[in-house]
């Protein structure tokens, strides 16, 4: 299958080098590596020139745009960039993180997984981050959810959802776009990605009402939110994030913030969550 992979890096001197070595050493190799430099203040642009000299399927894309990292809005739009410079000519599509080690056969066992159910719209493995010094999983979702540090998506698939919302959310809505037009989503647990930076580590405190407004933009209205929101709020052992949670729910409610789906999108994932939420409580 051919497959290419967009990259969106933003002051990632630290990391790169290593991601880009890893998809390199891929058992079966990418066709195309493009690294979008969002905006970059340090030498990420030079490392990924030095990787696209030696091999001919990475390429450089620079991007200039506001230097603040707001979750969702600003990877989406550097990871639209870099698909703009790409043809379609391609079975599926990665959107990947600029700090991650891939283990050699991921996307061989993605391609695997792929070819073996033609309803399998979206495929990944599971983040794994540095503690105490051995890398354990970095437990934030539930096991059937991927990361959107590592999102491949089967053209047809990706094409129909609407590719990705420049918005925080669009690593969850495009999951449930997909159960709306039944695809498959496959999380696999024996493809263990390294993820060196935390998730979050960038975020302004302008994104602490974000998470809530994304609750609100993907439909989910007001009780499946704050589930959510308390739920999320001790995954990540800050009970109080869950008033931020709160409050940028209702901001975004009193603002009108348009939805990211449909009427009809909404009312199939409000209906969703609340199945998968009965099947865990019974």
């Amino acid at each position: 299958m051919k497959f290419y992979i967009v990259i969106p890096s933003h002051n990632e001197e630290e990391f790169i080098a290593l991601t880009l070595q890893s998809l390199v050493e891929q058992t079966v190799l990418p066709n195309k590596i493009v690294v979008v430099n969002d905006n970059s203040t340090d030498k990420t642009a030079v490392i990924v020139s030095e990787f696209a000299e030696k091999y001919s399927f990475i390429t450089l894309v620079n991007k200039i745009s506001d230097a603040i990292h707001l979750p969702g809005s600003k990877v989406i739009q550097a990871f639209q960039k870099g698909l703009e410079t790409l043809d379609s000519d391609y079975d599926f599509i990665v959107k990947a993180d600029a700090d991650l080690i891939f283990p050699a056969n991921y996307f061989e066992t993605i391609i695997s997984h792929f070819h073996s159910d033609a309803k399998i719209g979206m495929a990944g493995g599971f983040a794994y981050i540095e503690k105490n010094g051995e890398f354990i999983l970095e437990n934030l979702t539930d096991k059937d959810h991927i990361r959107g540090a590592f999102k491949a998506y089967r053209k047809e698939t990706f094409q129909q959802i609407g590719g990705l919302k420049p918005a925080m959310g669009w690593d969850t809505v495009d999951e449930l776009l997909c159960k709306f037009y039944n695809w498959k989503v496959v999380t696999d647990t024996s493809l263990k990605v390294k993820h060196l930076k935390p998730t979050g580590a960038n975020y302004n405190k302008t994104a602490r009402y974000k998470q809530g407004e994304a609750f609100y933009s993907l439909g989910y209205g007001f009780w499946i939110t704050a589930i959510a929101s308390a739920k999320l709020s001790m995954m990540k052992k800050k009970p109080l994030l869950f008033l931020d949670y709160i409050k940028g729910f209702w901001l975004a409610k009193s603002n009108n913030k348009e939805l990211l789906v449909t009427i009809e999108q909404a009312k199939f994932i409000r209906n969703y969550r609340l199945k998968k939420m009965k099947e865990k409580l019974f």
